[in-house]
């Protein structure tokens, strides 16, 4: 029933979020038109097609959150900011439109916190062609290198960082091997070279598994001789179906999703009780007592009813970011002197969350990670 419900709850999202992504086409351009001078906002683009919708809904929840809070606090040197949302499908034409419709903008100063990965790594590339003037700040990107450009400033871990995190973690266990699943063609199409970089950088060996249109089935075709640790790459409800195929084996498999895997979901739609399902997280754990973490559990608790997630942490903590790097602009805030804070930026501490970034580091390389265990209690 909780299978049923997650799939068809993103059906029915996915398809009323492009309609209204569609509907919101022409309203784009009109915006660049009826907008007052002197008025700043940030655009987030955001992808609601069904594979997407999974995290971006969340880390547009905690987006939201951090920017209504921080309005409420005086905004920026007492100026409101304006916080523009641009739902796309994911098609390339959606995802080109989104930027057109930026160029006209002016007091758009910056885009932060696109998500998903797939389209954060599309537009990272729109932008470094066609609007290279414009900063994108904090967005849900895990592929490091697509970025190109100077103009894309990611904070999260990237996928390399958080293969090589789990597996090393689960090194006492004298892995030699690891397999590789994924969702989808388009998840194997996209990340496959990611995993094989991260497994040479480990040293080990590596059997990728094709996608498969039954996953389910795909996990009963495990034999002894597949690998105990198995990275899958794909989102909530896939690895839910490759788990639950999975019959008892001599040894437990270790599955290793990543972040965009909703433990808390999967913990309440149940999993394997012959597979240790674990998942990386780029951002702090929710329960975690930082002053970042506590703020963003209660500006969502006063403003959503919404249970805090690590995806919808992230987008707080894209927004907070955003707005730390803007507070730091002596003089007018615009897209120039926003773009040149960020090509100047160094570490930054959000919160007691220490971000160690420089021109080089283009990246944070935090990763944490949580598990459910054989009983279904979520650990970590």
């Amino acid at each position: 029933m909780h299978h049923q419900y997650i799939l068809n709850r993103r059906k029915l999202l996915g398809i009323t979020s492009g309609l209204a992504a569609s509907a919101a086409l022409p309203a784009w351009a009109q915006a660049s038109r009826s907008t007052s001078a002197g008025r700043i906002s940030v655009a987030q683009i955001v992808d609601m097609s069904a594979t997407q919708i999974d995290v971006s809904k969340d880390f547009l929840v905690g987006a939201r959150a951090a920017w209504s809070d921080i309005n409420a606090k005086g905004g920026l040197r007492g100026k409101t900011i304006q916080h523009q949302v641009i739902e796309v499908d994911g098609t390339a034409a959606n995802l080109r439109a989104a930027v057109e419709s930026l160029k006209n903008q002016t007091q758009c100063v910056a885009l932060f916190g696109t998500s998903g990965d797939r389209a954060a790594s599309q537009i990272a590339d729109i932008l470094r062609r066609e609007l290279p003037d414009i900063a994108h700040i904090a967005p849900w990107l895990q592929n490091l290198d697509l970025i190109g450009g100077d103009n894309t400033f990611p904070i999260f871990a990237s996928r390399q960082d958080q293969i090589t995190h789990a597996v090393k973690s689960l090194a006492v266990m004298g892995v030699t091997e690891m397999g590789a699943v994924y969702g989808s063609p388009a998840e194997f199409a996209s990340y496959k070279t990611d995993v094989e970089l991260a497994a040479q950088t480990l040293g080990l060996r590596l059997k990728n598994y094709s996608p498969s249109a039954d996953l389910q089935q795909l996990g009963k075709t495990l034999t002894p001789d597949t690998p105990r640790v198995l990275v899958f790459i794909g989102g909530t409800p896939e690895l839910y179906e490759f788990s639950r195929g999975i019959d008892k084996q001599a040894a437990l498999r270790y599955i290793v999703g990543m972040s965009d895997v909703n433990l808390q979901t999967l913990s309440q739609m149940g999993s394997s009780r012959h597979a240790q399902v674990v998942a990386t997280q780029v951002v702090p754990l929710v329960n975690s007592n930082l002053p970042i973490v506590r703020a963003y559990r209660d500006t969502l608790g006063r403003l959503y009813d919404e249970p805090p997630t690590p995806h919808s942490l992230a987008g707080f903590m894209s927004a907070r970011y955003t707005y730390e790097m803007l507070q730091s602009i002596d003089g007018a805030v615009t897209r120039q002197s926003t773009l040149q804070a960020l090509q100047k930026r160094s570490s930054v501490e959000l919160g007691g969350f220490r971000l160690n970034l420089d021109g080089k580091n283009r990246s944070g390389t935090y990763v944490t990670q949580s598990m459910i265990a054989p009983d279904g209690r979520l650990i970590g």
